[in-house]
């Protein structure tokens, strides 16, 4: 039978299924090969197929509004001594928007210069909407395109929060996306998004039933 999910695929739906579950359940390309039978080569090319599929789905997310938390952060290896700033020793920059109490939205940025940052910000987050930021100087001016409030907390200054004021939840999610990643001993720059990605569409889904959730999505846009 044709396996609705997989389209021109020579896995039955059945196995196929079985795979989903293991990737939801995290299992590395590796167990999943054990448990389905299906090669390994097989496995870590349905794994990144997922992941686009994750990506494509991250894309279709409607703009954030409400309470947003907005951060960059920096992933790789560690710093190259006599290197500094922001992104020094060839890492990975990625901005985050955050939803508190909601979803989550990452994106690989080439800096974080203030036209690369409120770039993004523009494009995901409405207006009138009241934004938390840290001290940084890219985030000048964000009351003047239209944005409600902008608060910020100054961690130059060993001010993490007050009040309300914090970026603790986009904070959180760097931490777990950095522990999550550092399982797979380093990740290829032709990948990392991908990853990433999937780092993002499950905390997002952390609250559904991630291997139905991935079904749905693979009915409706199979690979």
């Amino acid at each position: 039978m044709e396996n609705k999910y997989y389209t021109r695929s020579k896995i039955s739906e059945a196995k196929f299924r079985h795979l989903v579950r293991c990737f939801a359940l995290d299992l590395t390309a590796t167990e999943t090969a054990v448990m389905t039978g299906i090669s390994l080569r097989s496995v870590n090319a349905i794994y990144l197929r997922i992941r686009g599929r994750m990506a494509e789905a991250c894309e279709r997310q409607s703009p954030f509004s409400g309470q947003v938390e907005i951060d960059e952060s920096y992933f790789g290896p560690h710093r190259v001594r006599g290197k500094r700033g922001r992104g020094a020793g060839g890492k990975t920059i990625v901005f985050g928007i955050l939803k508190r109490g909601g979803q989550v939205f990452t994106q690989v940025v080439p800096n974080c210069s203030k036209a690369a940052l409120l770039g993004v910000i523009r494009g995901h987050v409405k207006r009138k909407t009241t934004i938390h930021s840290d001290g940084w100087k890219a985030y000048d001016g964000l009351v003047d395109m239209g944005y409600q409030k902008h608060h910020r907390v100054n961690h130059g200054a060993n001010e993490f929060a007050r009040g309300k004021s914090h970026i603790n939840g986009i904070e959180s999610f760097w931490s777990y996306a950095k522990r999550r990643l550092a399982r797979f001993n380093g990740i290829s720059k032709a990948t990392f998004h991908l990853h990433l990605k999937e780092c993002e569409f499950r905390f997002n889904c952390r609250h559904e039933d991630l291997y139905q959730t991935l079904l749905n999505l693979l009915r409706s846009h199979p690979l």
